[in-house]
Parts: C-alpha cells; sequence; structure tokens
C-alpha cells in the first residue's frame, strides 16, 4: 500500500459545514504543479475507498474531496431537519466550492453519482461555471435510462430504495439487515455480487468484502436510500451547462448504457468528449493504490491535466 494510503490519517481534516460534523482529504500540489482539482466521490464509497485515486491524481496538482452529508461518515441533512434531495446535496456542493475556491479555478471530477450532483450545482449556480477550467465524468450520468437494468430490476430498485428511505424502514434495514454476517452472506453467494468480485484471489476478496462492510455501515442506510430513489428517477435534460465535458468510460460497464449516457449529457453540456478506459467493471471496490487508479484514468486524460490550467 502507497504511502498516502497508510498515512490517511494525515491528510483527512475535520470538515464543519451548514451545521454538520464530516471530514476532507486533503493533498496538497506537490512543486511547480498549479492545477486544483476537486473530486466528489459516488454512492457507495468513501475517502478510504478512493484514496488512492486522490493520490494519483495529486501527480497533477492539489486534491480536495469532502464528505458529503449522509456518505463516509458525514453526519446526514435528517439531523438539521433537511432531507437529501438532489438540490440540497448540489448546494451544500456549491457552499464549499464558494468558502474554499473563493478566487481560483478549479478542475471538477464527479465519480458515478458524484457527477450527477455536479452537474445539478451547476445547473443552479451558473456563476460558478466561471470557476471550472475542466469538468470530468468518471463513470457519471445525467439520467435514469443510462441505467441498463431490465424493467423488472429497475422497478425492484426504484421501489425498494424510496420504500427504505423512510424513518422507520431505514432504521429497520440498518439494525437488523446491515448486520456483518449478512453482508458476507450476500457477497459470497448472490449472483450480483459474485460479478462484482470476479476474478479476485482469496485476499483480495476478503479485503474487497472488508471494505463493502465497511461501505454499508458508514454511510447513512436512509441516505442511501434517498440518493438511491434520486439515481432511478433522475432526469437533468432541459438545463444547459455551457462548459464541456470530458468523460471516461467503461466499455463493459455493467451499470450505464454508454451511447445512451453520450446522447443525455451531449443535450446538456456545450460539448463533450469520450475518453475509454480498458478497466472491466463500473468501479473496483476498493482503489487503495495510485497504482490501481492509473487505469482509471486514460492517456488522453493524463495530457489534459499535464496542461496547465486556463
Amino acid at each position: 500500500m502507497s504511502k498516502t494510503a497508510k498515512n490517511a490519517a494525515e491528510y483527512i481534516l475535520p470538515l464543519y459545514m451548514n451545521g454538520l460534523s464530516g471530514r476532507m482529504l486533503r493533498l496538497p500540489p506537490k512543486k511547480n504543479k498549479q492545477r486544483e482539482m476537486l473530486l466528489v466521490y459516488g454512492h457507495h464509497t468513501s475517502i478510504e475507498r478512493m484514496i488512492g485515486m486522490a493520490e494519483y491524481l495529486n501527480r497533477y496538482g492539489g486534491v480536495t474531496m469532502p464528505d458529503l452529508p449522509g456518505f463516509g461518515g458525514m453526519e446526514a441533512f435528517y439531523k438539521i431537519g433537511e432531507k437529501p434531495t438532489l438540490d440540497n446535496l448540489a448546494d451544500y456542493l456549491a457552499a464549499f466550492i464558494k468558502l474554499r475556491y473563493r478566487n481560483r479555478r478549479i478542475t471538477i471530477a464527479g465519480f458515478s453519482l458524484g457527477f450527477p450532483i455536479v452537474t445539478r450545482m451547476l445547473q443552479k449556480y451558473p456563476e460558478l461555471v466561471n470557476k471550472v477550467d475542466m469538468l470530468v465524468s468518471i463513470v457519471g450520468f445525467v439520467h435514469k435510462d443510462n441505467f441498463v437494468f431490465s424493467k423488472q430490476r429497475y422497478l425492484f430498485y426504484r421501489l425498494g430504495s424510496k420504500f427504505f428511505s423512510y424513518r422507520l424502514p431505514a432504521t429497520f434495514y440498518k439494525h437488523l439487515i446491515l448486520r456483518p454476517i449478512f453482508i458476507r452472506y450476500i457477497y459470497r453467494h448472490l449472483f450480483n455480487a459474485k460479478q462484482k468480485f470476479e476474478g479476485k484471489k482469496a485476499q483480495e476478496l476478503q479485503e474487497a468484502i472488508d471494505m463493502e462492510i465497511y461501505l454499508w455501515r458508514c454511510n447513512d442506510p436512509r441516505t442511501y436510500m434517498s440518493t438511491g430513489h434520486i439515481m432511478f428517477t433522475l432526469n437533468l435534460l432541459g438545463s444547459h451547462v455551457d462548459l464541456p465535458v470530458y468523460h471516461v468510460a467503461v466499455s463493459n460497464d455493467r451499470y450505464f448504457n454508454n451511447l445512451r449516457v453520450e446522447q443525455h449529457m451531449r443535450t446538456i453540456f456545450k460539448d463533450f468528449y469520450l475518453i475509454k478506459t480498458r478497466m472491466p467493471s463500473h468501479m473496483p471496490s476498493v482503489i487503495a493504490t495510485a497504482y490501481q487508479a492509473g487505469s482509471f484514468v486514460p492517456e488522453a486524460m493524463r495530457r489534459m491535466l499535464r496542461k496547465d490550467p486556463k
């Protein structure tokens, strides 16, 4: 494991915003690097899962990766009487940018669900467009029709996430279902979970399942289900963002139809640039090292990151 991953505590800082307590990863830029990057992680993740990606991108500039309310162990919106709507998440991210990058331009990379949150933020706050020197989607999406699920599976996820987004079902889910013994069973026996870990050696499989247990238990279950329902009802079409988007796509993505993703992104953004990666799946369970993260940053993306930001 890399030096940065081993000493993660040195780079993780407390984050207090809008009455909520969380954390923020901050990797300062290396010598002569001018670019500042803001990473917005996805649905089932945390700083620990993504630290290898942050370390890899640190080669090209400073990297900041904050928790969002209800994710990564951060307190949820429910604590302050609000709900984790897409607009509230977008508002929170906009406030973070305005506080942290007052007079600086930034590169923003959104991963999976992180990208719709970024997109909605830019739609609501078009004045922030001028602060963005490069917008990157890493297996992101902008519409519910981007999913490749069958109609039955889609309805199951949509209705299930809605049901468990209510307080009492979410409490039941948290205390009775999200127990390590049940999570281990699911990831070792159910087809979709086994497919996710296909090809892993015994030690890698154990580490991946341990990370899954951590993620299920550190993220707020009610927020997880509410944002899951957001994904299965998402429609960001109809509001333009005056920026080009650089979209990193996986050829065999088990979640998204890349053609539909491109079609929908082209209707929202000023321009669209497709960058394919050779990774075999949507996202690995753990990106613990910069070496592992390198496969998710194709050479075309590296060339752009090497350039001085405009």
